[in-house]
């Protein structure tokens, strides 16, 4: 596994930035989709992808050997698309077809149209119990592939979650890593005021899972997570991960939850923009 020197680390926040770009333009020529989440988890795909943390080949996305990335919460796949353009999957063109009728980036995650999806997701919950059923398969093959699945905190109300993670329990499936985006947001609120997860730790705990919670943000917190994550043995482990709804846009972070869904108009598109290339990196 790569470590994560000074050099790799400012490398990353050059991409985190460049990505964080991306995902505002590709937004706003679509007129819809969901920045937030997106931009407040770019640091973490970024690492996965860009940082050595995955075993994955953009020119063979189908590799035997690879490590599976499933994004459960395939709302904020303006992330995931972004991240897999600047690593090679396809062309950076593909991003201005976003959410538009025949192109190869729809709204939600399609693994028949979009090299590097390794599931295509949407109803919440169904892609974290996809992956509990990747890496129950490779646990009973033998193989070393681990699987990492990316969850919203939303997300956690739904009984699938908690369903699939008994299972990685009782199958010990230590070969799945979740990691969920703890930004306290969701379509109509917090998520302590539509409905609790709290308290979410001791909750993976009781379900028999390792848990580590890290600042989302933070690269070397990231990789730290990760790294435990793999060498950890006997049990799933859950990453919970602190982060800013829609980091990088001052009025996005200022306003949380009600960026989950909603596309900034042109004037404020402009002005996230401008926000995001001043950042020092």
């Amino acid at each position: 596994m790569t470590s994560l020197t000074p050099e790799l680390e400012k490398s990353l926040r050059g991409v985190a930035k460049s990505v964080r770009i991306d995902i505002v333009n590709m937004l706003n020529k679509a007129g819809c989709g969901h920045p937030g989440g997106s931009l407040g988890m770019a640091d973490i795909f970024v690492a996965l992808y860009q940082g050595g943390l995955t075993k994955h080949d953009p020119k063979n996305p189908r590799w035997d050997e690879r490590d599976r990335v499933v994004l459960s919460n395939g709302h904020i796949c303006p992330v995931l698309y972004a991240v897999l353009a600047e690593r090679g999957y396809f062309p950076k063109e593909y991003l201005d077809g976003l959410r538009q009728v025949d192109q190869n980036l729809q709204g939600h995650p399609n693994m028949t149209k979009t090299p590097g999806i390794e599931a295509s997701t949407g109803s919440l919950g169904h892609g974290f119990a996809m992956a509990t059923g990747m890496a129950m398969s490779h646990k009973l093959d033998g193989k070393p592939n681990h699987i990492v699945a990316l969850l919203g905190d939303g997300e956690c109300q739904e009984g699938l979650i908690w369903e699939a993670a008994m299972s990685a329990n009782h199958y010990k499936l230590d070969n799945l890593t979740a990691i969920v985006d703890r930004n306290d947001a969701q379509i109509d609120g917090t998520t302590e005021d539509v409905m609790s997860i709290e308290p979410f730790a001791d909750k993976w705990r009781a379900f028999g899972w390792h848990v580590i919670e890290i600042d989302g943000h933070n690269f070397a917190e990231i990789f730290a997570g990760i790294e435990e994550a793999k060498a950890h043995k006997g049990k799933p482990t859950c990453i919970i991960a602190r982060t800013i709804m829609g980091k990088g846009v001052s009025y996005m972070e200022a306003e949380g939850y009600k960026w989950h869904g909603k596309t900034p108009d042109a004037e404020m598109g402009a002005q996230a923009i401008r926000e995001l290339e001043a950042i020092v990196v």
